[in-house]
């Protein structure tokens, strides 16, 4: 029986994004800003995307591995851990180039 398909674990950390609109407002008891959402940064949430990314390869890795020895009695799970992977990498690849587009915006930009 195979496993029913996920959505793509390659950017899991990002889910604390939403929550940070949270994090400017105050406590109506104690008067102090709530930042507990605002103290992972973003260059921790794309390392854990990125460690997440990375796993999910090694993954699929290891059960192409595992397909070539005859050992996986389902190679569907290895059609799944492959596409996940491939999606997560494409995924990578657009926030990076993303990232690199505003880089070189903000340097053609005049002082």
């Amino acid at each position: 029986m195979t496993s029913p398909i996920t959505a793509i674990s390659g950017f899991s950390g990002i889910s604390g994004v939403e929550s940070t609109s949270a994090a400017g407002s105050t406590d109506a008891l104690t008067g102090t800003a709530a930042t507990a959402s605002a103290n992972e940064d973003f260059a921790g949430m794309l390392s854990k995307g990125l460690q997440s990314v990375q796993a999910s390869q090694n993954k699929a890795d290891d059960l192409a591995l595992k397909v070539a020895d005859g050992t996986l009695s389902d190679p569907a799970q290895y059609t799944m851990a492959a596409n996940e992977a491939a999606l997560g990498l494409q995924l990578t690849l657009a926030v990076r180039n993303k990232a690199l587009e505003a880089f070189q915006e903000i340097m053609r930009m005049q002082a």
